[in-house]
């Protein structure tokens, strides 16, 4: 076990040191490799005889795996993102990159919906239209729709109706020509506010929906020939 905690400690502080001087997308695949490094380490050392060899060599296949299933931010998701925030100016949409690699584009309840509503408002359609324009043109990236509410009802009311939200956006992308399976919603109802519910303005800021979009790097690289 000392071997182990040994290599899961230096695996941390190579990962740690390391990070400072990459760049989005290299680090978004170091991170992944520092977590299945220690994964790894540590099935490596439980498996039998020889602990530090083995562990060692869990680590370096740990690692491996955390890069495949890290998220990249490559110049196709960066183009996208500024596609993205050339489409949503003057709109109130907030497009940006999250700490996890993915693009974030947060959508308020003035051009998305109404009160206790799910149909997608003219105003919305537009930035819809762009975006799946640019989801047809990165076929490789999966998307994630979270609906919101405010906290008119209740959770019997409001539940439903967000995840309602999050599949007419879907449905409206997909009809826009995006492939269906690429997608995966979801509904929060009225429990992450990011405003106070007491008052017209900040019931309208909590009513969104946001979008997440990942590129993950199995997707990013080619099969080698064998």
């Amino acid at each position: 076990m000392r071997g182990q905690s040994a290599i899961s400690i230096t695996t941390s502080a190579l990962l740690l040191a390391g990070c400072a001087n990459m760049n989005d997308m290299q680090r978004g695949t170091a991170t992944g490799a520092g977590v299945g490094a220690g994964i790894g380490a540590i099935l490596g050392a439980a498996t039998g005889d020889g602990g530090g060899r083995r562990a060692a060599t869990g680590a370096v296949v740990g690692g491996a795996a955390g890069a495949v299933i890290g998220n990249i931010w490559s110049g196709r998701m960066e183009a996208q993102k500024r596609k993205m925030e050339q489409a949503a100016q003057g709109t109130g949409v907030q497009v940006s990159q999250t700490a996890d690699n993915r693009l974030k584009i947060d959508i308020p309840s003035d051009i998305s919906f109404d009160t206790g509503r799910a149909d997608i408002k003219p105003d919305f359609r537009p930035v819809l239209d762009n975006f799946a324009a640019s989801l047809v043109e990165n076929p490789y990236t999966r998307v994630t729709i979270v609906g919101h509410t405010d906290n008119t009802g209740n959770d019997a009311i409001n539940e439903p109706l967000s995840v309602n939200r999050a599949a007419r956006t879907r449905d409206y992308l997909v009809s826009r020509g995006a492939a269906s399976n690429r997608f995966a919603i979801d509904g929060r109802g009225s429990h992450e506010p990011i405003a106070a519910n007491s008052d017209n303005a900040g019931r309208a800021r909590n009513r969104r929906v946001e979008i997440f979009v990942a590129e993950q790097q199995a997707t990013a690289q080619s099969p080698q020939p064998r």
